[in-house]
């Protein structure tokens, strides 16, 4: 075999190898990549049952119930729409009504959010970034400095 063909199949072989692997790591993004919602945004256009996604916003007040068996159902609101969440873990000690939380998980074939984990802001002047601008998009939040910004 001549070397010109030799060269030509070994950058063919490193082409398809390359290629390979750029599938792969499309497919592990896609995997890992999940979606942020508000409540107006999911009463507009739900995302399909099962799929993980994030939603966040205002727990409403009055809406927490605690069952006998522990974890907690409630309500996220962008004062738009709202949606009811079930957890069956351990609520973060900073969770409360009137907070803005975020909860990621998925929707049940009823519109129920399942979440699987919920993150509530670590201090006074904390707003995750994605609520705060669904949030200030409705006119809701007012806070002071940028989304995300810790107070110091």
């Amino acid at each position: 075999m001549r070397k010109s063909r030799q060269r030509l199949w070994m950058v063919g072989g490193a082409g398809v190898i390359l290629a390979g692997a750029l599938a792969l790591m499309l497919l592990a993004f896609g995997d890992a990549l999940v979606l942020f919602y508000s409540p107006s945004e999911v009463a507009a256009n739900p995302p399909p049952a099962g799929e993980r996604v994030r939603v966040g916003g205002l727990v409403e007040a009055g809406s927490v119930l605690r069952p006998d068996q522990g974890g907690a159902l409630f309500t996220l609101t962008d004062t738009a729409a709202t949606i009811r969440v079930s957890y069956d873990g351990s609520l973060p000690d900073l969770f409360r009504e009137g907070q803005g939380i975020v909860a990621e998980g998925h929707f049940d074939h009823e519109g129920l959010f399942q979440a699987s984990n919920v993150l509530a802001k670590h201090d006074e002047t904390y707003m995750p970034p994605e609520v705060a601008e669904a949030l200030r998009a409705q006119g809701v939040w007012q806070g002071d400095g940028d989304a995300g910004e810790a107070g110091e």
